[in-house]
């Protein structure tokens, strides 16, 4: 059976991805809330730094893909994305859907779970607009859906029930927001309980929960396991991640972990002095490699799982 990507150049058969793909990314963001621009990522400012690094992990490690998360609210600008992707060379997949409640737009308000999933679903089958107008960009991927705290607030129960149905009827899958990691468990059971399987499903930000049991009990449940923040040393340390890492290996759950590093303001750029794209190439997967995960090992977790993720396929078919 032949699976594609669905990416902001167009439909993409997954066998045309052979190097890594970064499970988690943001090319283009804003998020300010306190008018300082920290959490930002300017099209016209940054766009030029993002596309350098890119280019250069294609050339140095094969990087083939990034799965883009800015969704609605988020500062999302699909011909921005468009842009970087073809002057990088490597192939974006965009995103639809509601980051958790801070950052929810007025249209979430008092919306029922009916209205929100006809508006992904509207995305999702007529692509994206920018400005109000379309931009034959289609999403290929539901995220990042936020909640923080343990359980999700009213408001971010209605987002991920909307957004779980609106990804089983396209084919799509979820990727979330747990706050700090917390939560998971709590945004998994409304996701299957609206109808998604759980291997459509990506867990993120686990590598921010100190917690190896929680992480074994997603993944026997089917989810993805995100370790989406690797590089932002104040949030957790990269020696605490490869630890959770390779517990969550070594539980036999290999094919349910997914690797990225979550650039999500320009400080983190490396034009600016920050971590980049690559930190997870030039320093985390140096030391998995060190701690025994070989070659295979990195194929499955920066490769085969993403593109499964998205696509829903067996184990056997990539």
């Amino acid at each position: 059976m032949q699976h594609h990507l669905r990416t902001v150049a167009g439909p993409l058969a997954a066998d045309r991805i052979r190097g890594p793909v970064l499970a988690h990314e943001h090319l283009v963001l804003d998020l300010d809330r306190s008018g300082d621009r920290a959490a930002v990522l300017d099209p016209a400012a940054h766009a030029p730094a993002v596309t350098g690094e890119l280019s250069a992990l294609r050339d140095a490690f094969g990087l083939s893909a990034v799965i883009e998360l800015t969704c609605r609210g988020m500062g999302r600008d699909p011909r921005a994305l468009a842009r970087i992707s073809a002057e990088a060379g490597v192939a974006v997949v965009a995103a639809t859907g509601w980051y958790y409640e801070p950052f929810h737009p007025a249209e979430v308000g008092g919306a029922d779970p009916g209205r929100l999933t006809d508006i992904l679903l509207g995305e999702i089958e007529r692509g994206l607009e920018a400005g109000g107008a379309p931009t034959g960009v289609r999403p290929g991927v539901i995220g990042e859906v936020g909640s923080h705290g343990d359980a999700p607030s009213p408001a971010e129960a209605r987002v991920l029930t909307a957004s779980a149905r609106a990804a089983a009827a396209s084919g799509l899958s979820l990727a979330t927001h747990a706050q700090l990691g917390r939560g998971g468990r709590a945004q998994l059971e409304i996701l299957t309980a609206a109808g998604l399987a759980p291997h459509r499903v990506s867990i993120g930000h686990q590598d921010l929960l100190d917690d190896p049991a929680v992480h074994r009990a997603l993944a026997a449940e089917g989810a993805y396991v995100a370790f989406d923040t690797v590089g932002k040393e104040s949030y957790q340390s990269d020696g605490t991640r490869l630890r959770l890492l390779l517990d969550l290996l070594e539980a036999g759950h290999a094919d349910r972990a997914l690797l990225s590093c979550d650039i999500s303001r320009h400080g983190y750029l490396e034009s600016e002095g920050g971590q980049g794209y690559g930190h997870l190439f030039r320093s985390f997967l140096p030391k998995a490699r060190a701690a025994g995960v070989d070659d295979d090992l990195v194929d499955l977790i920066t490769r085969r799982n993403p593109l499964r993720f998205l696509t829903g396929a067996d184990v056997e078919e990539i």
